[in-house]
Formats: C-alpha cells, sequence, structure tokens
C-alpha cells in the first residue's frame, strides 16, 4: 500500500496545474466574463439594454465557435459546445426585452442539464461519452481501451449514472439560480455576478467528480482484489 502524498506534493502538483492551465482559464474568464460587462458597459448608452447585452454576448459565442473549430473532431463533447453555440444564437434571435433575452441565455445551460438527465433515464449517461471523446482527443490509447472495456461493468455503469445524474442537477440548479439573479439584479451587477455563479457551480461539480471517481476507481480496485482472492482459495477451504 503506498503513502498518501506529502503536503509539499500536493503544493507542487497543484502549482504545476495552475501554471499548466492558468493562463487558459485566465483568457476564457476575460472573454466569457471581463469582455461582455465590458463590452455592455461601453455600448449600453448608444444601443440599449438589449442590444449591449447582444453585443456582449458575441465574444464567448466566438470563444465557443473557435474551441469548436480548434478541435476538428465530432464527438460528444463538441456536440455539446455546437449545441450551445445554437442554442445560444437562437437566444440572441428571439425578440423581446433584456429579461426575456437574459433569460433564454440562461435555459442553455438548463437544457444541457436537462440533456444529461434525459441521458440517465435512457441508460446512455452523458458522462461516459464526454470522459471517451475527452481520451481519445488526448491520444490517450492504453486508458481509452481500459475505459470502454469496463462498460459492461455494473459498479462501472453506476458510477456513470450517478456522475450525470449529479451534473445534470447541478446545471438545473444553476439555471435556476441565474434565473433568480435575472430579477434580482440590475444587468451590470448580474453580468459581474452571473459568471461568478456559473464558475463557482462548475468548479464544484469537477472538484466533487475528481473525488468521487477517485473513490469509486480505490472501490473498484477493492472488489477486483476480494474477488481474485476468492477465486485462489481451495475449493474445499
Amino acid at each position: 500500500m503506498t503513502d498518501a502524498p506529502a503536503p509539499s506534493g500536493r503544493l507542487a502538483a497543484a502549482w504545476s496545474f495552475a501554471r499548466a492551465r492558468g493562463r487558459g482559464f485566465a483568457l476564457e474568464t476575460a472573454i466569457n466574463a471581463i469582455l461582455p460587462f465590458a463590452i455592455y458597459t461601453a455600448t449600453n448608452r448608444q444601443l440599449g439594454d438589449v442590444g449591449a447585452l447582444i453585443a456582449a454576448s458575441v465574444p464567448p459565442i466566438a470563444w465557443s465557435i473557435a474551441q469548436f473549430v480548434r478541435s476538428r473532431t465530432l464527438d460528444a463533447l463538441s456536440l455539446l459546445i455546437v449545441a450551445g453555440i445554437a442554442l445560444s444564437l437562437l437566444a440572441l434571435w428571439g425578440g423581446g426585452g433584456a429579461k426575456f433575452l437574459q433569460l433564454r441565455e440562461n435555459l442553455v445551460t438548463g437544457v444541457i442539464g436537462l440533456a444529461f438527465l434525459g441521458s440517465v433515464a435512457v441508460g446512455r449517461p452523458l458522462i461516459y461519452y464526454l470522459a471517451r471523446a475527452g481520451m481519445r482527443r488526448q491520444g490517450q490509447t492504453g486508458q481509452l481501451a481500459e475505459f470502454e472495456g469496463r462498460r459492461d461493468d455494473v459498479f462501472f455503469t453506476r458510477t456513470m449514472r450517478v456522475m450525470t445524474l449529479v451534473w445534470g442537477l447541478g446545471l438545473v440548479l444553476q439555471t435556476a439560480i441565474a434565473v433568480a439573479l435575472v430579477f434580482t439584479l440590475p444587468i451590470p451587477t448580474y453580468l459581474a455576478v452571473q459568471p461568478m455563479v456559473g464558475y463557482g457551480f462548475v468548479g464544484l461539480l469537477v472538484g466533487w467528480t475528481m473525488l468521487y471517481g477517485r473513490r469509486q476507481r480505490a472501490r473498484g480496485r477493492a472488489r477486483g482484489a476480494a474477488v481474485e482472492a476468492q477465486a485462489s482459495r481451495p475449493a474445499d477451504a
């Protein structure tokens, strides 16, 4: 049995992760949070609330399109991105006042959350396909083969269902909170607060997924060891 990593080792790993992902996260935050707020503030007087909100929506949508084009693959993850882009564009073209525009934009997250829940209902948990797509993108051939080989394992499929269910419920709850914010906050305040709520929810879901996945892998290894030990016992024992 291996010892748990020392705190200094964990700090080093966290620092390495921050260095590797920090720049990309900062860029994404600027495009999806800071830039929309700045655009709305700069154009509100000239364009009005609706026009300024539409202008503020352009950078996040353009970023999503660029990410999809950059991937150059058509898999579960890219299809989810395309669905989000399509729903965002429909939200912009729906007409109505500023509140309706804000509500329609938030429904994008809600629809994706319902897609997660629906995939559990039909027995095809979306987390499985997103994880598989991520492994293919990163060229993790060995891990991908092992991952796909466990598809019929009852313990594994239950883990995928639970993960997908939690993500679906989390995204639906995030949508409900965002809708409440639409009706309680002025638009500039909403534009500043809503991204923090969104990133906070995603951060919690990602953190929970990592911890839950680690626990389930440990339980799976323990179950496998118990099965092997049982099989190796003499029949007359």
